[in-house]
């Protein structure tokens, strides 16, 4: 380890990621590897304290509460702040530009910490260590990162630590293979009633303008076995919420051989447990099925919510972007999922300012949202990722246009969130209760079955109950409600 800037030779040593490498897919069964800690590893980390920052997805948020819980096996405590930690690791996000600017900015800024605790130890993690340039950039510009390690290693975690404490040597290690599936891993859980839960890793959608299937590997399923085992034991832990996570639920089993068992087989047995709420996200449009649609109908704990990704209402633009449907398919498709579950609220993801995007493009997009009729939206300029086949394409829409057509989007976006809020106004629903809001120190905040946040009068002693709220004014963002 150390501060010492680095040549060629001494980059080329370490274990990189290699993009060619990890666009590779063979239809082999994915490796199942349970997890062990070796004995002499259980109290490396006594008397140190870790601290973790996390970027990005759901499924960026579950990856850190393996971390946490890899450490607190190792003996490590979780620090409160940054200035009072031995270990520091940012779990990353690539799935856009500014989400990197910001890490290299903190990764800049986290020097300091090291010049005062030369003992600390600085690790980078997650999406961004699985593109080639930002390790060569690392190692570089950035010799104060003692850790390297990607999305497919995390159980390695342990022998990372041990190299960095005692051999003093700095570890760059970030695969670029198709991915393992590792049960039996620790997890600290960040949050106390709801619980994330990996059902698939991986994605072989190829989007044009995604580097996700490079940086999770290839779409593989976890054993039906092991999901439900873990959600029967996060229920007698008492949790009251879990969310299936994967890059494609939708997905989920089709990677299966000797089994036809799909997601929403799978729901169906996660209904049967009877854990009060089963919620999952993302689907790919082109993969939801008819299955799936009945197993949230029939299912007494699947909440009625629908997070299903749209990208443009374009058909050249989507044909750009590898998204495998038209708009009118999709339309299709969210017509029998509002048909088979009456009043489910869905939303979606949206793509301006995609490399030939024109103003037809975009009010084809309006056209789309305004027949969808979401009631909620993440929308974002095009951010142009190394490495993906888009990034090559031309691009001659001016930066002020695509701004343009952004608050243009939102404008219609919240409009129509607010619209699907209004539904609810007089109505009683079912809170689960999270914590105090922001409102005031009266006021708790807590989700209903169809994800919209309520504000509403309460103590402490509700946090993790299962209420009845009134609600009284819908908000863009927000209910307001009084409880029953």
């Amino acid at each position: 380890m150390g501060d010492t800037i680095m040549d060629e030779h001494d980059i080329e040593k370490y274990f990189k990621p290699d993009l060619r490498q990890a666009r590779k897919r063979t239809r082999n069964t994915s490796e199942r590897i349970d997890f062990l800690l070796d004995e002499k590893d259980q109290n490396i980390g006594s008397n140190r304290t870790f601290f973790i920052h996390t970027y990005g997805c759901q499924a960026n948020e579950a990856d850190s509460e393996i971390m946490a819980g890899i450490l607190n096996a190792l003996g490590f405590a979780q620090a409160s702040s940054e200035s009072e930690s031995d270990l520091i690791i940012l779990n990353t996000c690539a799935i856009r530009e500014n989400a990197e600017n910001r890490i290299w900015g903190e990764l800049g800024r986290l020097k300091a910490y090291k010049r005062h605790n030369p003992d600390l130890i600085l690790a980078l993690a997650g999406c961004m260590p699985q593109e080639e340039y930002v390790v060569e950039r690392v190692l570089k510009k950035y010799p104060h990162v003692d850790i390297i390690f990607g999305t497919h290693n995390i159980h390695r975690l342990p022998d990372y630590i041990r190299t960095a404490l005692f051999s003093k040597e700095k570890v760059v290690e970030v695969y670029s293979e198709e991915g393992a599936i590792v049960e039996s891993v620790p997890k600290l859980r960040a949050h106390a009633y709801k619980a994330w839960v990996h059902i698939m890793y991986g994605c072989d959608e190829f989007c044009t303008y995604c580097i996700v299937p490079y940086t999770r590997g290839k779409e593989r399923s976890r054993a039906r076995e092991d999901i439900l085992s873990e959600v029967r034991e996060l229920k007698n832990q008492g949790y009251r919420e879990v969310t299936l996570l994967g890059q494609n639920v939708n997905a989920y089993g089709k990677d299966f051989k000797d089994v036809d068992y799909t997601f929403g087989d799978l729901l169906n047995d996660l209904d049967r447990i009877g854990i009060d709420r089963i919620r999952f996200a993302t689907s790919h449009p082109h993969d939801l099925d008819r299955k799936t649609m009945e197993a949230m109908r029939d299912g007494k704990h699947v909440m009625p919510y629908f997070h299903l990704p749209v990208q443009s209402g374009s058909d050249k633009i989507l044909k750009k972007m590898n998204r495998h449907y038209t708009s009118k398919e999709y339309l299709d498709v969210l017509g029998q999922l509002k048909e088979t579950v009456p009043g489910i609220s869905v939303t979606t993801d949206i793509i301006v300012g995609f490399p030939g995007e024109t103003e037809q493009d975009f009010e084809d997009t309006m056209d789309l949202v305004k027949q969808a009729r979401f009631e909620g939206a993440f929308t974002f300029i095009y951010s142009k990722r190394e490495g993906t086949p888009a990034a090559k394409y031309p691009d001659e829409t001016r930066e002020e246009e695509k701004k343009r057509r952004l608050q243009r989007l939102n404008e219609l976006v919240n409009e129509l969130y607010l619209a699907g809020s209004k539904r609810f106004e007089e109505k009683t629903v079912k809170v689960l209760v999270e914590g105090y809001s922001k409102h005031g120190e009266d006021m708790m905040i807590g989700y209903t079955e169809h994800n919209k946040l309520v504000n509403f009068k309460g103590n402490k002693s509700l946090i993790g109950k299962m209420i009845d709220v009134r609600i009284t004014k819908a908000m863009t963002w927000y209910l307001m409600g009084e409880i029953v």
